[in-house]
């Protein structure tokens, strides 16, 4: 799929915007249809209920609406839109005084082990920084059910906030990496380094579900 953020995606950004600014109504209803599960996700990972989620997205759509004369296309349409929503959400969550926004933060996420260490390869192995044992069923070869679900939403309430949003945006809402660093505003290398850490705390989870042992106790 193509990225709205490369050039093959501009000429649909700028057919889109013109549309929106022309008060073509069903583009913006389908604009909302299409994204406002997704951003609605995204908001719940900053703010404390699923109401102020709600609140925050509605208050990205009329920002967005307002907004549109601003959009100058240095980045794509969607990693604007959720530029705005991530600033409304840090913002009421700072209001409720539930959350601390990620930009805030200086990086002490990135510091020191997220699993313990013995769970993965040596340098000596023949895959360094690899998982020394797999469950005998592994995530990503199974369909997702529910309570799996579940499992990975637990696990991103366990991390840091900044990981946390990097791992929904590119594992369950489908961002590519260079729209996440767009969006976020963080380099390439950080975003990496926060994915790999944030997925190393999810695949964790998901192999104590998978072999029914307690986060933290497998490989030891």
């Amino acid at each position: 799929m193509a990225s709205p953020g490369r050039p093959d995606g501009e000429p649909r950004d700028r057919a889109l915007v013109a549309s929106l600014r022309a008060g073509d109504e069903q583009a913006f209803a389908d604009l909302v249809d299409g994204w406002s599960g997704s951003m609605l996700r995204l908001a719940r990972h900053h703010v404390a209920t699923e109401a102020a989620a709600e609140e925050v997205v509605q208050d990205t759509w009329l920002a967005v609406l307002t907004g549109l004369d601003r959009f100058r296309g240095q980045a794509s349409f969607r990693t604007w839109v959720y530029r705005i929503l991530v600033n409304q959400a840090k913002t009421r969550g700072v209001r409720d005084r539930r959350t601390v926004p990620f930009a805030s933060l200086a990086g002490g996420d990135e510091d020191g082990p997220t699993v313990d260490p013995s769970r993965f390869q040596g340098p000596e192995g023949p895959h360094p920084g690899g998982w020394r044992q797999f469950p005998q069923e592994w995530p990503e070869d199974v369909v997702l059910t529910q309570e799996v679900h579940e499992v990975v939403h637990r696990a991103l309430d366990t991390l840091p906030p900044r990981q946390r949003v990097v791992v929904a945006l590119r594992d369950l809402e489908g961002f590519e990496a260079d729209e996440v660093s767009d969006l976020l505003e963080i380099s390439a290398g950080n975003q990496r380094v926060l994915l790999h850490r944030g997925r190393s705390v999810v695949r964790a989870h998901l192999e104590s579900y998978y072999t029914a042992a307690p986060v933290g106790s497998a490989g030891r």
